[in-house]
């Protein structure tokens, strides 16, 4: 057990924490639920009947660990709101200029503010799919759910992102423009 536990994190470990970051959008409350995840997965290795990969299992643990979290807080997306450290993002490139890492950020902090206006299993589907680059089926079976009833969460989130998206840029332009305005 042992060398398959250490070959399972070793192969896994950083996108389960990217996968829970995702999430709660907390680093250190992410990295207490990569603990919680390995310590489920010990406790219920034997039980692995093998019918999915390893990835979608570990996966389908770590969404149950973190909507335990969720479920566990109260006001979860305030507290995410007034905790999430900015300046942390997951934003890495060699030498990027300083104008790149200006807009970068703000797409990033604008993509994080709509992916708030999304349902939990949105949130789920959009950050396994395009985050992880899991397939439909891998992400229908670490969700437990049908593969339509993926591609149609999938299909509502993209839908709340575009819209909270074109709301937030025609927010944006038209402040812009009272600032031109007013000078």
């Amino acid at each position: 057990m042992d060398s398959v536990f250490d070959e399972l994190y070793r192969k896994y470990h950083h996108d389960v924490f990217q996968f829970l970051f995702y999430m709660v959008k907390n680093k250190e409350q992410a990295e207490d639920l990569v603990q919680e995840v390995y310590i489920r997965v010990l406790k219920s290795y034997e039980r692995f009947e093998g019918k999915s990969s390893e990835k979608t299992w570990l996966f389908s643990i770590a969404r149950n660990v973190a909507i335990d979290s969720f479920r566990k807080q109260k006001g979860w997306k305030q507290r995410i709101l007034e905790k999430f450290d900015w300046s942390t993002s997951q934003v890495k490139d060699d030498q990027p200029i300083p104008e790149d890492i200006a807009v970068q950020n703000e797409e990033i902090q604008q993509i994080y503010r709509c992916l708030d206006q999304c349902t939990v299993d949105q949130r789920l589907v959009i950050v396994m799919r395009y985050i992880h680059e899991f397939s439909i089926l891998e992400t229908a079976e670490a969700l437990g759910w049908t593969e339509s009833k993926v591609k149609t969460t999938q299909h509502r989130a993209l839908k709340i992102l575009k819209k909270q998206m074109e709301e937030m840029m025609g927010k944006e332009g038209m402040e812009n423009e009272k600032v031109r305005m007013e000078r």
